[in-house]
């Protein structure tokens, strides 16, 4: 559900004061299970000064060891809504790249192995992407013959356990 602003006067109230505490509640159980430090100031509409949590001495000094910092550590873990959704953005695109070039081998290698089973190629009319079906082959064929060659026994002098020579 996608929020939106809540006309009646006295349910926005009550909405209000509900997920201020939840807020709160929230940011006490992440400086505990944590171990961090958290402020926050809350500003609502119909109050006359905000409201400070935890308290106007523990914000005053988690805001001090924040402006102590320099401005570079101050902004490497800020981010805008924009910058926060262009990087989201920017990561499901190579999720979904990354997704296509899995099912595009996948449906490659079940081709190559239909060929394989039926003797000759088979083309439903699926336009067929010969070169990378060309280098899947090879890479299996790599594959096969690395694991070859770590299976079978090395020839030479081995000693066995007992000291004798093999």
């Amino acid at each position: 559900m996608k929020p939106t602003f809540i006309v009646n006067e006295s349910k926005r109230k009550v909405t209000y004061k509900v997920r201020k505490i939840g807020m709160k509640k929230k940011l006490h159980e992440i400086t505990v299970l944590c171990g961090i430090q958290a402020c926050a100031i809350i500003y609502g509409r119909n109050e006359t000064e905000p409201e400070v949590w935890p308290s106007h001495s523990e914000f005053q000094r988690v805001i001090n060891r924040f402006n102590a910092m320099s401005e570079i550590d101050q902004r490497k873990n800020m981010s805008t809504q924009e910058s926060f959704l262009k990087k989201n953005f920017e990561k499901a695109q190579d999720q979904l790249k990354k997704a296509r070039d899995e099912n595009k081998k996948n449906e490659m290698e079940l081709f190559m192995f239909q060929c394989l089973g039926v003797g000759s190629i088979i083309n439903n009319g699926d336009t067929i992407d010969m070169n990378y079906l060309l280098l899947l082959i090879n890479q299996n064929l790599r594959d096969i013959s690395g694991k070859e060659s770590r299976d079978q026994p090395q020839h030479g002098i081995g000693v066995a356990v007992n000291g004798t020579k093999t």
